[in-house]
């Protein structure tokens, strides 16, 4: 089979090889991937992080066609279409036993800790496979295991309520686009900071650039500020998005695209109640409700990429002209 290979980080590296189709064991399925989405995860897999197995292929989320089946799983069937489960996890420790498997003391992240989806065929256990409806899209189903799946979870830690205030920053990202439809679905006034007016067309209330975001947040508390800030973004925007919260405000934060060190006044965070939450990806149990919820989603695609290019693909996600997400069809 076909897949994106690398042997030592750096982009430069990774190369389209004919390598050999994975086996299935007993518990296992074997998907045939029809498309993958593309995500820094995947970018720092293959110049940041410590990967395995070496020579590895890279690709945290994709959703196909299952092939095979060993001969213990049930529930699952030759030409089911599935979307993967992305955390690699034990199911026995407390934080599994409780529901989390996304922190899972022995886990990671397929693609990361397993070879990933950037190629024609994967291997995964049967656990981690889930159906989805004959109606959602390849394009959608490519977009549930992270970039859904992250922001819902997200906004169920943050749990806003109707008519409060939601910030969403980064909203024309892989993972905004979901925040702010999930976030007008528990009917809060949800302000979309980004440059992209098409964000409106996926429930924002208000599209603002972040030099506009304090004055509208203003007008529409009448000065008491947002009740929930979710930035993925980093510490660039941290003192900007962090000055939104009003008093007993929640922060959510699950990235650090430009940095991770930030300064805090303890002062202000204990005098005014604030909660700052940290979040990655979900549970099983979440992407079951997102795969529920999967019809009412829309992602915008800016481009489709062959395996062949998935150099170009990793590469486009810092490009200034990119437009919603990038996909790698497999197949």
């Amino acid at each position: 089979m076909k897949a994106l290979v690398f042997e030592k980080q750096g982009l430069e590296n990774l190369k389209l090889k004919e390598v050999e189709r994975p086996r299935v064991g007993p518990l296992d399925v074997l998907v045939k991937v029809e498309r993958a989405g593309v995500n820094p995860i995947d970018h720092r897999a293959v110049t940041a992080m410590n990967v395995t197995p070496m020579p590895h292929i890279p690709g945290a989320e994709f959703g196909g066609v299952v092939e095979e089946i060993g001969e213990r799983v049930g529930g699952l069937k030759v030409n089911d279409r599935v979307v993967i489960y992305n955390r690699v996890f034990d199911g026995t420790c407390d934080f599994c036993v409780s529901g989390r498997e996304m922190i899972c003391r022995t886990g990671g992240i397929i693609g990361v800790v397993t070879n990933g989806g950037f190629a024609e065929y994967a291997v995964v256990p049967s656990k981690n496979v889930f159906k989805i409806p004959e109606e959602i899209s390849w394009e959608a189903a490519a977009s549930i295991p992270v970039a859904a799946l992250t922001a819902y979870h997200a906004m169920k830690e943050a749990d806003p309520r109707p008519d409060e205030c939601v910030v969403v920053f980064g909203a024309s990202g892989n993972t905004g686009m979901f925040a702010v439809q999930f976030a007008k679905e528990t009917g809060a006034k949800v302000v979309a900071v980004s440059r992209k007016e098409w964000v409106k067309d996926f429930g924002a209330d208000y599209v603002v650039n972040v030099n506009e975001v304090t004055e509208k947040v203003k007008t529409l508390t009448d000065g008491k500020m947002a009740d929930v800030v979710l930035n993925s973004l980093g510490s660039e925007l941290w003192e900007k998005s962090l000055a939104l919260l009003g008093a007993g405000g929640r922060y959510v934060t699950f990235g650090a695209l430009t940095g991770g060190d930030v300064k805090l006044s303890i002062y202000w965070l204990y005098g005014q109640q604030i909660r700052l939450q940290g979040t990655t990806g979900g549970s099983r149990k979440e992407l079951s409700e997102v795969i529920g919820a999967s019809k009412n989603l829309k992602p915008r695609i800016w481009k489709i990429f062959n395996l062949d290019e998935g150099r170009n693909a990793l590469e486009s996600l810092s490009s200034s002209n990119r437009d919603g997400r990038i996909l790698i069809k497999a197949s």
